[in-house]
């Protein structure tokens, strides 16, 4: 009987990625509606917003591509692009929320 040890894929940058750009919106979020709906601060949302969809989308291709390639880590990437994807609902609620403001 043949027993493997492969050790714990070792990619942190998505979560980190993922954990950063929700701080940053919701901080933006925060100051957006402590402001007073103030569209200076949409002056500095709206370019990071689209700068963070630019680098998560080219994570997502990143842990795709590794997904592929790598399937004994499939588990652990999978989770990864979870975190990543969980994002874009979050995001989705706060565009809604400062749209009907």
């Amino acid at each position: 009987m043949k027993t493997t040890h492969h050790k714990p894929f070792e990619e942190k940058q998505s979560t980190e990625l993922a954990v950063g750009t929700f701080i940053i919106s919701t901080i933006l979020f925060m100051l957006y509606i402590i402001s007073n709906e103030s569209p200076n601060v949409l002056v500095i949302a709206w370019p990071f917003a689209s700068s963070a969809i630019i680098v998560n989308t080219i994570m997502l291709v990143n842990l795709t591509d590794r997904f592929i390639h790598l399937p004994e880590y499939r588990k652990d990437i999978a989770f990864k692009i979870l975190i990543l994807l969980s994002n874009i609902p979050i995001t989705f609620l706060y565009y809604l929320i400062v749209i009907r403001l």
